[in-house]
C-alpha cells in the first residue's frame, strides 16, 4: 500500500499526460478535425491517403537520410573524443565541462548559429576551409550541402554521449588490458577485443537514443529553414517529418492527419527500436551474462 501511495504522482502524471493524449491521439487520427469544428470520424482515410502524399513521402526521406549519416558518426564523434578525455588526468575534469556546455544551448539558437556559421558567402566554416585552400559549398542554400550541414551542426551537442562513454571507458578493468598485452595485442587488438566489447551497452544505449532523437529531429531545422515565414532557402532540402507534422496540425489544422502521422512515427520508432534490441543480443556483451 505504502509503495502505491509513492508511486500514485508519477501513475496519475502518465495516466494524464501520456497515456490519455495518446489514446485521445488515435481517435483523432480516424477522424476530420481542423480543431474548430468537432471531429467527424472517417475511418482509416487519413492513413490511405499518407501513402499518396508527396511531401510525407518527401519528409521521411529527409529523416531517414539525416538519420543514417547522423548516428554512426554522432557516435563516433563521441568515442573519439571519450578517448581523448580518458587519457587527459586530472584536466578531463575541465575537458567534461567545455564538452557538455554546448548540451545547454537552446535549439532555437543553435537553428540561428547554423545560418551563422554555414553561410555560404561568409560563415566562419567556409572561412575555415578557404583558409585549407577549400571551397565550401552552399551549406544553407544547396539542397545536396543542407542535410549534410545539418549533420554537421548535431555535433555541437555530443557532450552528454562523451561523458557516459567515458564513465563507461573508466569501468573498464585494468586486469584485462594487462592480460592483452602479456598476449601480445597491440593497440587496435586492444580496443577491439576489450574496449569495444566492455563498453558495448554504453554504445547501445547512445546509437537507441539517438536513433529515436534523430527520427524526431525538429527544432535546429525548423528555426533555421521555417521559422519566421522563411522561404529563402532549400525549405524541401529541410523538410523533416516531425516538421511536416507540425505544419499539418498547427499550420494547416489537419489536426487528424497529423494525429494518423504521429503514430505512423510511433511505430516506426518501435519498429528500428525492436531490430536494434534484436541485434544487441549478439553484439552487446553484458558482464552478467553467461
Amino acid at each position: 500500500m505504502s509503495a502505491l501511495l509513492f508511486l500514485s504522482p508519477w501513475m496519475v502524471g502518465f495516466l494524464v499526460f501520456t497515456a490519455w493524449p495518446m489514446i485521445y491521439s488515435a481517435y483523432l487520427s480516424l477522424t476530420d478535425y481542423d480543431v474548430i469544428n468537432d471531429p467527424e470520424f472517417i475511418g482509416i482515410e487519413n492513413y490511405v491517403a499518407m501513402a499518396s502524399d508527396d511531401k510525407l513521402l518527401l519528409a521521411l526521406g529527409n529523416t531517414a537520410f539525416f538519420a543514417l549519416l547522423q548516428v554512426p558518426l554522432y557516435v563516433v564523434v563521441s568515442l573519439a573524443l571519450a578517448l581523448l578525455l580518458d587519457r587527459a588526468g586530472r584536466a578531463s575534469g575541465f575537458y567534461r565541462t567545455v564538452f557538455f556546455l554546448p548540451k545547454m544551448t537552446p535549439p532555437v539558437a543553435v537553428g540561428v548559429l547554423f545560418l551563422l556559421l554555414f553561410n555560404g558567402s561568409n560563415g566562419i566554416v567556409n572561412g575555415a576551409l578557404g583558409w585549407l585552400g577549400i571551397d565550401g559549398p552552399a551549406w544553407t542554400t544547396d539542397p545536396n550541402w543542407v542535410k549534410p550541414g545539418l549533420v554537421f551542426m548535431s555535433l555541437w551537442t555530443v557532450g552528454a554521449s562523451v561523458i557516459i562513454l567515458l564513465a563507461s571507458l573508466r569501468n573498464v578493468p585494468k586486469e584485462l588490458y594487462e592480460s592483452a598485452q602479456l598476449d601480445g595485442a597491440g593497440f587496435w587488438r586492444q580496443a577491439t577485443s576489450v574496449t569495444l566489447p566492455m563498453i558495448s551497452p554504453a554504445l547501445f544505449f547512445i546509437i537507441v537514443v539517438n536513433t529515436i532523437a534523430a527520427l524526431q529531429t525538429f527544432d535546429e531545422a525548423y528555426t533555421a529553414f521555417f521559422g519566421a515565414g522563411n522561404s529563402t532557402y532549400s525549405n524541401d532540402a529541410a523538410l523533416f517529418y516531425v516538421i511536416y507534422l507540425f505544419q499539418q496540425a498547427f499550420e494547416f489544422l489537419n489536426m487528424g492527419y497529423a494525429s494518423a502521422m504521429a503514430w505512423l512515427l510511433f511505430v516506426v520508432i518501435m519498429a528500428i527500436t525492436a531490430v536494434q534490441l534484436i541485434v544487441s543480443r549478439r553484439l552487446v556483451y553484458y558482464e552478467g551474462d553467461r
